[in-house]
């Protein structure tokens, strides 16, 4: 068929027959290996069928050239820009397609553009980066969970930050792989801060106590994110939290009392400016460091007794003057504290020993359900050796005559 019919065929009355001759010379452009005037008539005839006014035909222009690299580039900037159904076609696809195209069709297009444009199977970290500041939270939801998006630190951040309340989006991006240490902490703030808002919205707790309730759940889960990190990236979390001001001196009194020593240190160094070799030594040090490194860091005078006691009880417990425990709240450690807060006058005192009194609770609740899970598991192996079937005793073995 020679492309003069297809021509007449494109201008056939039905447009079920118009996006029939649409697909079959797309197809013949882009696979019959036509060359010379043929080749540029059937562009041509192509570019033309763009002011077809049935959505149909252009659709069908779209399902053709959506996955070809050979399709005609002025066409397919074309498709991207028309309605939506039909520009999410090749907004997905299309290899033809540059950065800077799709990052203008993401700008003035529709959500729908969106939607299709975060499904691609690459996407560079410019054009993450610029959804991240445009999309809406479906969208979002669908880069973070797509394998092949290269999202920076940077935008995984500025993510949470726009859309941190949507549960699609905050369950995508802790189902990342790469998710870095900073980007999941803040992604569980906002979870913390959601469940205080449900919680509060329905009555159930005083805006006060959800704040409480958020703030010192979002303290575990920071430094049970912590745990183990490398240094570098521990580094990282501790300053997103002092940007974002987290970084506060009960947060770092309780990484203190759950033994969180690498934390801690990394959060002395963030906060004075010294190397961490440096503030270490000075947190290790028995004889008269710590003081100048408190002062140094900024944090409340009247906190500096509790840390100071905390720290001397780690100090006894690091040279095996007692069982080192593991990453939990010491009771131990906490009663040294208080303990060190009896002589401050009443003023000062009050909200630092609440504090503390909260810690003991936590530590005490903590160990009775330590216990509880350990004599449930006793109690269930012991009904497990109950249920087995008793043993047949030994037989007797006549002896040879």
């Amino acid at each position: 068929m020679t492309i003069r019919q297809f021509l007449l065929w494109t201008r056939h009355d039905s447009a079920g027959r118009r996006a029939e001759a649409a697909a079959a010379l797309a197809r013949a452009y882009l696979y019959a290996g036509l060359a010379g005037e043929g080749r540029r008539e059937a562009r041509t005839a192509l570019m033309a069928l763009l002011d077809d006014p049935s959505p149909v035909v252009r659709r069908a222009l779209a399902e053709a050239c959506a996955n070809a690299a050979e399709a005609p580039r002025p066409l397919v900037v074309a498709l991207a820009q028309d309605q939506p159904d039909i520009a999410a076609l090749v907004l997905a696809r299309s290899p033809v397609l540059t950065d800077p195209d799709l990052v203008d069709c993401a700008a003035i297009g529709e959500e729908a553009a969106r939607l299709a444009i975060a499904d691609r199977p690459y996407l560079s970290p410019m054009l993450c980066g610029a959804l991240a500041e445009i999309a809406g939270p479906a969208a979002l939801a669908r880069l973070a969970a797509n394998p092949g998006a290269e999202i920076t630190r940077g935008s995984l951040l500025r993510l949470v930050d726009r859309h941190g309340d949507d549960g699609s989006l905050r369950e995508a991006l802790l189902a990342r792989a790469d998710l870095p240490l900073d980007v999941r902490q803040a992604v569980t703030a906002r979870l913390a801060a959601s469940l205080s808002d449900f919680v509060v919205g329905c009555g159930w707790l005083s805006p006060e106590r959800g704040a409480r309730v958020a703030r010192e759940a979002s303290e575990r889960t920071t430094l049970g994110l912590a745990e183990g990190a490398e240094r570098g990236d521990l580094r990282r979390l501790v300053e997103h939290l002092r940007r974002n001001g987290q970084l506060t001196a009960g947060l770092i009194l309780r990484a203190l009392l759950t033994r969180r020593i690498a934390f801690t240190e990394a959060a002395f160094s963030d906060l004075t400016g010294l190397t961490p070799e440096r503030t270490a030594g000075l947190l290790h040090d028995p004889h008269g460091g710590f003081p100048a490194l408190y002062r140094r860091a900024g944090l409340p005078g009247t906190l500096q007794p509790a840390f100071a006691a905390a720290l001397s009880a780690w100090r006894e417990e690091s040279r095996g003057l007692s069982a080192l425990g593991g990453p939990a709240l010491s009771r131990r450690m906490i009663e040294r504290a208080l303990t060190a807060c009896e002589t401050m006058p009443f003023a000062e005192s009050h909200a630092l020993v609440a504090l503390l009194n909260r810690f003991e609770s936590e530590a005490t609740r903590d160990e009775a359900r330590g216990l509880a899970r350990s004599l449930a598991g006793e109690t269930a192996v012991a009904a497990a050796l109950e249920a087995l079937p008793a043993l047949p005793g030994p037989r007797s073995v006549p002896l040879a005559a």
